[in-house]
C-alpha cells in the first residue's frame, strides 16, 4: 500500500513554507518558481510566509510537518548559520530536514555610499586602518552571513569596523541609498536596482571569481584575501524521511522550471547562479556552511540581536 500511495503523489495542493517575509528575495524565486513547479507536478502550490527568528519558525514548522510531500521549506543562507547562533533551536539542521536541491548562490557585494571618499577597496582599508572602528558598515541583520563575513574580513585584514545591523533587505537598502550608513554589505539581487543610478559604488564581491554583471569589480580573493568566498544561497528542503521517490519527483520538477529562458533571465538579473544540485551535493554543501560559520560565529563570540 505505501509504494501505491507513492506512486500517486502528488494527488492534492502542496505547501511551500517561506520563512521570511514578503517581498525578499526567497519569497521572490519561490514565487518566480511557482507557476513551472505547479504545472510540472499537476498540484497547485500555495506559498506560506511564516516569519521570524532568522527563519527558523518557518523552517521548524516544516521540519515538524509529516514527511508525505506535501510540505517544503524554500531556506536562505541563515539556514547554514543559525545553528550555532541561535541556542536552544526546536529543529536540527542536518537530521530534520531532508536536502532536495540547492537552487542557486550569489555574491555579495562591499559598497560604499558616492559621498563617501572611498573609491576602492583599498581606499576603505587604509582608512579603516587609520582610523579603528571609524568606518560603520550595515547588513541585514546581526548574526546574518554579511555581518559573518565582514567580521571573518576583519580578521584577516586586521581591521577593526563598526556593525550596525538592520531588520531586514528592506530597512539597510533604504538607508544604504540614503546614505546613512556609509559601507554595506548585502546580496547583489538586493543592490542590483540601485547600481545604475550612481549612489551606490560596488568595491568588492565575495564570490570565487567576478560577476558578469560586475565585470570591472575585484573579488576579495584579487584583493588580497586568499580562497575567501561568502555567498548567499537559495535551497528547497523537506521534512526528514520524506520518500526518495517524492524527493527526487520535486527535484526534476525545480530542474525543469529553472531551464525556463524567463526563469533564467530574472535569475540572472537578481545574480543567481542557478547551481540545480543533486539532494546528496546540496547535503554535503550545508554540512560545509554550517562547519565554516559556525567557526566564525565561534571565534567572534558573535550572537544573534
Amino acid at each position: 500500500l505505501g509504494a501505491w500511495a507513492q506512486g500517486a503523489w502528488p494527488n492534492q495542493p502542496i505547501k511551500v513554507i517561506n520563512p521570511f517575509p514578503t517581498g525578499g528575495t526567497v519569497d521572490q524565486i519561490s514565487r518566480l518558481l511557482q507557476p513551472f513547479v505547479q504545472q510540472n507536478l499537476g498540484q497547485p502550490i500555495v506559498i506560506e510566509n511564516k516569519v521570524g527568528a532568522s527563519g527558523t519558525i518557518g523552517t521548524a514548522f516544516a521540519a515538524k510537518a509529516p514527511a508525505d510531500g506535501y510540505t517544503w521549506v524554500m531556506v536562505f543562507d541563515t539556514h547554514g548559520v543559525n545553528p550555532s547562533l541561535i541556542p536552544n533551536m526546536p529543529f536540527d539542521t542536518l537530521k530534520d530536514l531532508s536536502p532536495v536541491m540547492l537552487i542557486g548562490t550569489g555574491a555579495m557585494v562591499v559598497t560604499a555610499h558616492a559621498t563617501t571618499p572611498h573609491k576602492s577597496f583599498s581606499e576603505l582599508l587604509q582608512t579603516a586602518r587609520s582610523k579603528p572602528g571609524a568606518i560603520s558598515y550595515g547588513t541585514i541583520g546581526s548574526g546574518s552571513m554579511a555581518h559573518l563575513a565582514m567580521t571573518a574580513l576583519g580578521n584577516h585584514l586586521k581591521v577593526d569596523w563598526t556593525h550596525v545591523p538592520y531588520k531586514g533587505g528592506g530597512p539597510l537598502a533604504t538607508d544604504g541609498v540614503a546614505g546613512h550608513v556609509p559601507v554595506t554589505m548585502a546580496t547583489y539581487a538586493l543592490w542590483a536596482p540601485h547600481f545604475s543610478g550612481g549612489k551606490l559604488r560596488p568595491l568588492a564581491v565575495t564570490s570565487p571569481k567576478r560577476m558578469a554583471e560586475l565585470p570591472d569589480v575585484p573579488t576579495l580573493q584579487e584583493l588580497g584575501v586568499p580562497g575567501f568566498e561568502a555567498q548567499a544561497w537559495w535551497g528547497m528542503f523537506a521534512p526528514a524521511g520524506t520518500p526518495d521517490a517524492i524527493v527526487n519527483k520535486m527535484h526534476a520538477a525545480l530542474q525543469k522550471s529553472l531551464q525556463d529562458p524567463g526563469v533564467k533571465d530574472r535569475l540572472q538579473q537578481m545574480g543567481v547562479v542557478i547551481t540545480a544540485t543533486s539532494p546528496a551535493d546540496t547535503d554535503r554543501f550545508v554540512k560545509n556552511e554550517v562547519d565554516k560559520w559556525g567557526k566564525v560565529v565561534r571565534d567572534n563570540k558573535i550572537t544573534a540581536q
